[in-house]
């Protein structure tokens, strides 16, 4: 089950933030068709968020065909995004020995943010084959 984790501080709306984390899983495979997604309840448990944030989230991935809601039973998982590699793939290996050795240099997330932010758009921009 996916835990939520909101940074107060990001600028991105609190319910964005758990429809972001919630692709990301499914992205990364740790959301799957029939997965039941956290209750409402759980996530303001866990966040201190208002539960209106947490529905408006829920709405919005239902909305995009992602998720579903079934009444008295939760919110589950309808679709997955993407092929991306497993979490235990070389890949993420190598990005989280880079993002040590960015750290080590004296980076703090924003500067990583940016400075990956900048590679992904010259990688993945226009034709998307670079």
């Amino acid at each position: 089950m996916v835990e939520y984790r909101i940074d107060r501080r990001s600028g991105v709306a609190t319910y964005l933030q758990i429809v972001q984390q919630t692709k990301q899983a499914l992205r990364m495979g740790l959301l799957e068709p029939g997965d039941r997604l956290p209750t409402a309840r759980e996530v303001v448990e866990a966040t201190a968020i208002n539960p209106n944030t947490v529905l408006k989230a829920y709405r919005e991935l239902e909305r995009e065909g992602l998720v579903e809601a079934r009444r008295g039973l939760g919110t589950f998982v309808r679709a997955t995004l993407g092929t991306t590699a497993p979490a235990d793939s070389p890949l993420r290996g190598e990005l989280a020995a880079w993002a040590r050795r960015a750290r080590a240099a004296g980076l703090d997330r924003e500067d990583v943010t940016a400075l990956f932010t900048d590679v992904l758009a010259q990688h993945f921009e226009g034709d998307g084959e670079q």
